[in-house]
Order: C-alpha cells, then sequence, then structure tokens
C-alpha cells in the first residue's frame, strides 16, 4: 500500500481513538474516568494557576479544528502535501501521549501524568517546527486546516503543562520553598506571559496568543477574590490581547506586501 495512504488512514485512527477515549473519560464509562477530571482539578483551591472550569471548553475548539485537519489530510489531493509528508506520524504520536496522560491523571498517578504531559508538549512542539508554522508561507486554507489546530493545540498544553505541574507538586504537599501560594501563582503567570509573548515575536502567532489570552482570562475569572492573582492574570490577558492583534495586523501588511511584490 502507498506509504501516504497509510499515513492518512493512521492520521484518522489516531483523531477517532483520541476522540473515543475524552468522551468516555469524561462520561466515566467503563472506569476509564475514575475520577472526572473537572473534579480532580477543583481538589486544591488554593492551586492560583488553575482556571475556572469554562476554561476547558477551548477542546471543543481544538479538537473541531484537529477534525478539520484530519479531513483536509485524508483528501486524495492531499496525499503527496509535502507539509503533511513532512509532518509525518507526529499527529498519532501526540494521540498516544494525549490519552496516556488523560489515563495517568484520572487514574491519580500524577507524577506519571507529568511524564506524559511533557511527552506531549515535546511532541507537538516537533509538530509546530516541522510545519513551520509562523516561519513558513503557506496558503489561508493550510494555515486554516494545517497550522492553526496546532498552534491552538500546542498554546493550550503549553498553558495545561504548568497546570499540571503546579498540581503534582501540590498533590505531593511541596512546601514551595515557604513562598506564598499567591506568590508562586503570579510567577507561573509571567512565565506563561513570557513564553507568550516570545511566540508573537518569534511566529507572530496569533492564534497561540489568544489561547494564552484565554486561559489567563478564566485564572482570572476564578481567582476574582485574590487580588493579586487576579490583577496579574487579568494584565498578562490584557498584553496578549494587544500583542496578538499588532502581531496580526503586521502579518497582514507582510501578506499585501508580497503579493504587489508578486503583481
Amino acid at each position: 500500500m502507498n506509504r501516504d495512504i497509510v499515513r492518512q488512514f493512521v492520521n484518522i485512527v489516531a483523531l477517532i481513538f483520541t476522540l473515543v477515549i475524552n468522551v468516555l473519560a469524561q462520561l466515566e464509562v467503563g472506569g476509564i474516568g475514575v475520577a472526572n477530571s473537572a473534579v480532580l482539578a477543583n481538589r486544591y483551591p488554593d492551586l492560583y494557576y488553575f482556571p475556572a472550569n469554562q476554561a476547558f471548553s477551548i477542546w471543543g475548539i481544538i479538537y473541531s479544528f484537529l477534525i478539520a485537519f484530519t479531513i483536509y489530510q485524508a483528501l486524495p489531493s492531499q496525499r503527496a502535501n509535502p507539509l503533511l509528508r513532512r509532518l509525518g506520524y507526529w499527529f498519532p504520536v501526540t494521540a498516544l501521549f494525549n490519552t496516556a496522560w488523560l489515563a495517568s491523571f484520572q487514574y491519580e498517578q500524577f507524577a506519571l501524568s507529568m511524564v506524559m504531559m511533557l511527552a506531549l508538549l515535546g511532541s507537538l512542539i516537533v509538530v509546530y517546527l516541522r510545519l513551520g508554522i509562523g516561519r513558513t508561507t503557506v496558503s489561508l486554507l493550510e494555515k486554516l486546516v494545517i497550522h492553526v489546530p496546532f498552534s491552538l493545540y500546542l498554546g493550550w498544553i503549553t498553558a495545561a503543562t504548568v497546570t499540571n505541574a503546579s498540581y503534582v507538586l501540590r498533590d505531593a504537599n511541596w512546601g514551595g520553598f515557604g513562598i506564598a501560594s499567591e506568590v508562586w501563582g503570579v510567577v507561573l503567570l509571567a512565565v506563561t506571559g513570557i513564553l507568550g509573548i516570545a511566540m508573537l515575536l518569534r511566529h507572530r502567532d496569533v492564534a497561540y496568543g489568544l489561547v494564552i489570552v484565554w486561559a489567563t482570562y478564566w485564572i482570572a475569572s476564578r481567582h476574582s477574590d485574590v487580588q493579586i492573582i487576579a490583577v496579574a492574570a487579568l494584565g498578562i490577558a490584557i498584553v496578549m490581547l494587544l500583542g496578538s492583534l499588532i502581531s496580526f495586523g503586521l502579518s497582514l501588511r507582510n501578506t499585501a506586501a508580497l503579493r504587489s511584490a508578486a503583481a
């Protein structure tokens, strides 16, 4: 069988597998969701990097874009697409680590879940670099169905990795070197903001930036009664929103300049 057809088929299977496992986990079917992730997320109210539960609805957006990607890459016309060939089998790799993280977290194997989350983050970074997101010129369609899905995915997993790390340490009763939880929350928010700004500066990745806006806004919403957290999170959300708008404007200007030069 043609290797491109095999890759297309494996990508379809990977998406279906990921969606099925995630649905079963949230419905707590067959023991997969031993402890619903939302319940676990709310276990420690003093974890100030956790967003409000509404934030997790972003998975619906991410999976919608991943469905669009999977359908597009499966088209006969995209069989020999060099961009998709460059991606190879890294999407199924992300699916494997996604489901492994979900299972380990919900079975409360938090140290293992951290390993799986880092593996997922690492595999998404490989995907991001192989696709040349923000560094290569692609058509508007390919940007929407290939680049944007993985920008959203990486943006959310970037924030989720920090969240997962804070959860693992809190569950292990780590004392934080005697530093108050609120201060650690601000530090983690600052790290997220720095990463987000770096991605905007280097890749002008608006989709990634907007995910950070989403995450930090819902952190501010969840902890609105803790002033230092709410102010820091909302401040980062505003900075990232402005940065994303500026990056979008610059991208439009560059696109217009390239079209003028080609005319």
